[in-house]
């Protein structure tokens, strides 16, 4: 499944059997020698909610929570009778997240995703500097020198705003972020473009993963930046290589994120076959 080309493989475990998910998630997500994707989800159930999302970066890493992943879970889970519940209630390992569907028919077209509070505290990213936030900060990363804005929404995310994301080399500035020594448990980050103050474009590194066609989370992230350094208003469009999310940070502090969920296949993993 995939959200704007973010995509994943999602692993059914009211049926199937994970034993080594950090493994599973190394071997499935490789593009080449086995199914290929950003990483690997499992659906399990839960003791608090209508089901439990569980996600493992391409490199077999824990990651606490992903957007567009938790839209897909929601689109599965309703599709296929696990739960039929709208608002559906997803438990994360970055807290529990209520799901709104966007139903025709029987299926699932958008979700609006209920991020919660950002957190603009470096300590919840975490992050070493010393400071109540940091925003609009500038930082010498790898050389280069960069103003960052750092937000946690359940997890870490640097937003530099640039002129032009597309000149931005993110195998290169990508992963000098991610394992910058600022950022003990790495780092998400976004080079973002203001085209209105209701509109951004952007890309995006995410630790574990590399480049991808989307983030949720991310674009979350940058919706806040926008709005705390005064760039943007607290509802945006945001334009990702996949496709476009509509954020809003509202009154009650919470973030909103509303984007498709879209399931390309289903088969069988023969493990063998990776070997």
């Amino acid at each position: 499944m995939h959200g704007l080309g973010n995509d994943y493989v999602f692993v059914d475990c009211f049926a199937e059997t994970v034993a080594d998910p950090a493994e599973l998630a190394r071997l499935i997500s490789d593009r080449h020698r086995g199914v290929g994707g950003d990483g690997l989800i499992l659906i399990r159930p839960s003791d608090v909610a209508d089901v439990r999302m569980e996600m493992y970066n391409a490199d077999g890493s824990r990651a606490q929570m992903c957007g567009n992943g938790v839209r897909c879970v929601a689109k599965y889970v309703y599709e296929h009778g696990l739960a039929r519940r709208n608002p559906l209630r997803v438990e994360t390992d970055a807290g529990l997240l209520n799901l709104e569907l966007f139903v025709d028919g029987d299926r699932v077209e958008r979700v609006r995703v209920d991020m919660g509070r950002p957190s603009l505290d470096p300590k919840d990213l975490p992050c070493t500097i010393q400071a109540n936030s940091v925003i609009a900060r500038p930082m010498e990363i790898g050389g280069g020198r960069y103003e960052v804005t750092c937000v946690s929404m359940g997890n870490p995310h640097a937003v530099v705003f640039v002129d032009d994301p597309a000149d931005v080399d993110l195998s290169v500035v990508g992963p000098r972020f991610e394992h910058a020594p600022e950022f003990p448990e790495r780092i998400n980050t976004h080079f973002a473009r203001v085209d209105s103050p209701e509109h951004v474009t952007m890309r995006t590194w995410e630790r574990g993963s590399g480049a991808t066609q989307a983030c949720g989370t991310g674009a979350s992230a940058v919706c806040v930046a926008g709005a705390v350094t005064g760039r943007t208003r607290r509802a945006v469009t945001a334009s990702l290589p996949g496709g476009d999310l509509q954020l809003e940070w509202a009154d009650d502090d919470h973030v909103y994120m509303t984007g498709p969920a879209v399931e390309v296949f289903s088969g069988e993993w023969r493990i063998a076959n990776s070997e």
